[in-house]
């Protein structure tokens, strides 16, 4: 193989089934949680934790797909792997491979500016260059820690996910205690919030439900892959469900609706006050920058891979611009790079709306791929990827909809992107489609 430098950088066993699962709460609790829960209500209205419900639904009948093409080939490439079976290594699997990582990017400038935003709270602090700053520095904190190995982001991720979750679980359950378990936010107008929102809201959530991708993408890694990328991958979305769940209704007793949609950006630190006082408040903001943190961790260790795994199946070009050490490391160095430079210049509403159309359209590419080239062999019910795709479509609708009313440039942003991801791939690859070869990753 021409990159075996790259070959090399993974080693198989590596993640625990445990180490899995952390990784994919890591990814989802950062962003779902504290990133997107008041742009979720400002969409749903009242019902906005219905909306956590719907979008894990969708999420895990999407997953069915993933978990059989892992359950079959288990790679650290992940997605570019599935594409690439469906597809072959053209521009279709490659655009659609790289709208993934880029959604994965773009999460992680997502959760490094809740971060930074969560932290500056206690300071009245909402704005200005310190945002960005802290931002940053969260995302090279990743970097450090990635650079170590995967024992180590297994580790870190691991204990990060205990503390989030269980800090959390704690936090919903005594504010709907506090509450006498009444929910604020249905007390709130419903009107002005159609049914298209509600809908539309569901592709925020199932931008909260995404990182259960992390794991597929270092399905290699795992230990006994073809059992525990399935397991790893149920049990990150199970828990992730109970903790929105509990954190959405936990918001919703504390605040009204327009208090949670005031307060989007840091939706948790404004419950907490009047539901536990200040020192309540100083928890909830340690509970957020450690949850964002190991966010953001697990976003760089899945999605520095995945481009690694896409240069070296050619998919994507490759300069080390003079950088020594593996191609895993030089796409570390490019991630991180990217974005950062996303948290700098890009508001949250903005970065949360391009992540779900990238991730929206690559997962209808994926769903239809398997659909149409390997679903016998894998041994997948076609009802459940054609169920997938139509959820999919009616949600991306929606949410295009609701976009061109309140947003327009984003809509025209992303089209843009999308569009020239695929055409970059084409000029590349010179194919849209290219026959199917197996791959041993």
């Amino acid at each position: 193989m021409q990159h075996n430098k790259h070959a090399r950088a993974y080693t198989p066993g590596s993640l625990s089934l445990s180490g899995a699962v952390a990784m994919g709460t890591g990814v989802m609790i950062g962003a779902g949680i504290f990133a997107l829960t008041g742009q979720i209500a400002q969409l749903a209205g009242p019902l906005f934790p219905l909306a956590f419900i719907a979008g894990a639904v969708v999420t895990a009948f999407s997953a069915y797909g993933y978990i059989k093409m892992s359950n079959a080939w288990p790679s650290s490439g992940g997605i570019a792997m599935i594409l690439q079976k469906c597809y072959g290594p053209g521009a279709v699997a490659g655009g659609a491979a790289l709208l993934m990582a880029l959604s994965m990017v773009i999460a992680e400038s997502l959760v490094a500016r809740t971060f930074a935003t969560y932290v500056l709270r206690p300071f009245d602090i909402a704005t200005g260059p310190l945002v960005p700053i802290l931002a940053v520095a969260v995302i090279l904190f990743a970097f450090l820690v990635n650079i170590s190995g995967n024992r180590s982001v297994g580790f870190f991720s691991l204990a990060m996910a205990a503390i989030k979750i269980g800090g959390i679980a704690l936090f919903g359950i005594a504010a709907l205690w506090s509450s006498g378990f009444q929910f604020a936010a249905a007390s709130s107008n419903p009107q002005g919030f159609a049914p298209t929102g509600f809908i539309a809201s569901v592709a925020l959530s199932i931008l909260a439900f995404k990182g259960f991708t992390t794991i597929t993408n270092s399905g290699a890694e795992v230990t006994d892959p073809h059992r525990n990328v399935g397991r790893a991958i149920i049990i990150s979305i199970g828990l992730c469900v109970i903790v929105y769940l509990l954190v959405a209704f936990a918001v919703g007793s504390s605040l009204t609706l327009e208090q949670i949609v005031s307060a989007r950006d840091y939706s948790l630190a404004e419950a907490a006050e009047p539901a536990f006082g200040r020192y309540g408040f100083y928890a909830t903001v340690l509970l957020a920058a450690v949850a964002t943190a190991s966010g953001v961790l697990a976003s760089v260790f899945a999605v520095s891979r995945m481009l690694a795994m896409l240069t070296d199946m050619e998919m994507i070009p490759h300069s080390h611009l003079g950088m020594s050490g593996t191609i895993q490391r030089h796409t570390l160095v490019y991630t991180v790079v990217i974005a950062s430079t996303l948290a700098v210049f890009f508001d949250l509403g903005r970065i949360a709306s391009l992540g779900a159309f990238f991730y929206l359209v690559m997962d209808m590419v994926i769903q239809w791929g398997i659909f149409r080239f390997k679903r016998h062999e894998i041994g997948a019910a076609a009802a459940v990827l054609l169920m997938v795709l139509a959820f999919d479509a009616v949600v991306l609708a929606a949410f295009t909809v609701i976009k061109l009313r309140t947003d327009p440039a984003i809509v025209f942003y992303a089209g843009v992107a999308i569009g020239s991801v695929f055409v970059f791939e084409r000029i590349y690859l010179s194919r849209w489609l290219a026959p199917q070869v197996n791959h041993d990753h």
